[in-house]
Formats: structure tokens, sequence, C-alpha cells
């Protein structure tokens, strides 16, 4: 069969279903759009623009994860393969608003199906194990938000609903570790156990071991939540999505002082770091949305999983991401 075209990039290389890339090509005969195509192994995807040089394509449906070949076609034409690793959904029908969390004692995964406010489900929290299954876990909490586990791997979850952080016992009875905390979201707990809380009216709490809290940071307001991660550095790093389109990652350091870290997102939500220091983050990035990877240093952006509607991210000790969107929960195993 005679080739058409040339792929020389996809990006980014990672990508959930539904999520928009760029196929960068070269030669690619487009003198009738009608005759091009994107295949992704064997499903074709939408186009969403197209020249000779870069085709935009939605990444389609498919019966399998990881690694998909994927080819440009034109006149019945079908370039060479370039490799892209799509996501796999590990469930669906959920509501996140915020990271999921890896239990570090087995490696399983919790998520929640958190509600419009004040909503009352009868199962909010899901457990997804290492293998896939979900099952049920808890419906104790209305409207759950954040999920952390500090080092002793005791898992703490915060709703929105009632400005409540609570402790989950071992007979997954969900008990009241902090109260009064305003609109609670966020959740991480820096190197020596110390919680940080974001309620997202304004205010980050700091939360000793007994459930003893102060108000520490005051950041601007947010329109959904405050998410929160603690650095290599051991700073809070905040993100708190706001009305504008410019929107920060804020770092606020061991002395509740706030900067910013980086500027240019749009609506950042969960957020994560990897051992080499890296960030990242799910926002929009210079129109395009997914997971951004920001340097340690704040200086470079790129986009890093290519996604729709996503809320949320957390990594596993054996280097899987777990990426939430508003609806489904997926993984890529990536090394990280």
């Amino acid at each position: 069969m005679n080739k058409e075209g040339k792929i020389l990039r996809i990006d980014p290389a990672l990508a959930i279903p539904g999520a928009e890339v760029t196929i960068d090509c070269e030669d690619l005969d487009t003198s009738d759009p009608t005759l091009c195509g994107v295949l992704f192994g064997d499903e074709r995807a939408p186009i969403v623009a197209l020249s000779p040089k870069r085709v935009l394509a939605i990444v389609p449906e498919l019966k399998h994860s990881g690694g998909i070949e994927v080819r440009i076609e034109s006149r019945g034409r079908q370039s060479e393969a370039a490799g892209v690793t799509v996501a796999k959904r590990l469930a669906e029908d959920l509501h996140p608003v915020a990271n999921p969390a890896f239990d570090p004692d087995d490696g399983s995964l919790f998520v929640t199906r958190s509600g419009a406010r004040g909503e009352r489900l009868p199962v909010t929290l899901f457990r997804v194990d290492a293998n896939g299954e979900i099952t049920e876990f808890s419906g104790d909490i209305t409207n759950p938000t954040g999920i952390a586990f500090d080092s002793t791997g005791q898992m703490f979850v915060s709703s929105r609903m009632d400005g409540t952080v609570y402790r989950i016992t071992p007979f997954k009875e969900a008990v009241p570790f902090v109260q009064n905390l305003g609109v609670a979201t966020g959740i991480a707990f820096d190197h020596v156990d110390i919680m940080y809380v974001g309620d997202r009216t304004g205010t980050i709490y700091k939360v000793n071991g007994i459930g003893e809290e102060s108000a520490w940071a005051q950041l601007e307001p947010s329109v959904s939540a405050y998410h929160l991660a603690v650095g290599p550095d051991q700073a809070l790093y905040v993100a708190g999505p706001t009305v504008a389109s410019f929107d920060s990652i804020m770092r606020v350091n061991a002395n509740g002082e706030v900067g910013v870290f980086y500027k240019g997102l749009g609506r950042p939500q969960g957020l994560a770091f990897d051992d080499e220091g890296n960030l990242y983050v799910a926002a929009s990035l210079r129109g395009r949305r997914g997971i951004v990877r920001i340097s340690p240093d704040g200086k470079n952006a790129e986009m890093f999983v290519a996604g729709m509607n996503l809320v949320g991210l957390a990594f596993s000790s054996t280097g899987d991401l777990a990426i939430a969107s508003t609806d489904s929960i997926y993984r890529l195993g990536i090394g990280i």
C-alpha cells in the first residue's frame, strides 16, 4: 500500500478518550478533506482541524488501552504508525471534585461520588483495588471532597457541606477529627504530619495531630475548591480556580507567606508532585485541557496528558497515575 504523509510527533503522547491531541505531520494531502482521516488502532477519530502539517483529532473510545498505533490517511493511503498511550477507564458514574488518593498500605485507590451541595447519596466513597475492581466503601460523609493519608496510613476525608474533616476508622466509620473549617475542600500533610485544609472562601487552616486548628494563610476565594499539595521543599502549593482564565498556582512558605509559583493556567484544580519535584495540575494551558506538568523552578509548563473535564490526579508507589474527571477514574501506567 502506498504511504501517505509522515507523523512527526503526537502532542501530548498520553491521553484520555475524548481528549484532543495534536498530530504534527508532513506531506499530508488535504486537497480533499473529506478523504482524510486519523486512525487510533482500528477506530476512526473525529478531526477538529486539518492542514498538511498539523491535524487536531479527538481520541475515540477504544476497546483497548495502553499503547495504541496512530496513522493519518488520505485518499485510501495511510502513513507509518506513531504511538500514543491511552488511559484505561477504571470506573464511571462517579463525581470526584478533587484528587483521588492511593492507600499506602495496599495500593488501593479511593475516590468520591460527591454530589451536589447538600445532596445525600447512599454511597459517597468508593475503593478501587489493585486489579481495578471497584467496591462501595462508605456513605457516612455528605459531599466528601478531599482525601488524604498521613504517614501512618490513616485516611482523612473533608466535607464541603459541614466544614469537617473526618477520620476513617478500620471499621469504615467516619469520625469527626476537626470541625468548623468553612467550606472545607483540599487536604495535605507535611513531613511531620501537620494537616493543611483549604476553606475555599479564603483560608488555609493548619491542624495538629489532635485536631486543633488555626487559621494560617489567606488567599483569594475560589469558585469551586482549594486543592493542596506539599512540595519537596515542604512549602504548601495551592490551586484555587477563580472566574479568571489566567489563574495561578500559589506557594505558601513555612511562615504562611503567600507568593505566586506559576501563573497562566485555566481553572487549575487537583495537583501532585513526582519524585523529581515536577508539579502536575489538572488545568488548561494555552487553550488545551488536561494534566499540565510544571518544572520544579516554576518557569516551564507543558501539556503532559490530554483530557477533558479533569479535576484531580494521584501517583501510586508503583508509578501509576490515576486521573479523575468529573464522572470517571482513569489509570496510566507510566513509571513515574
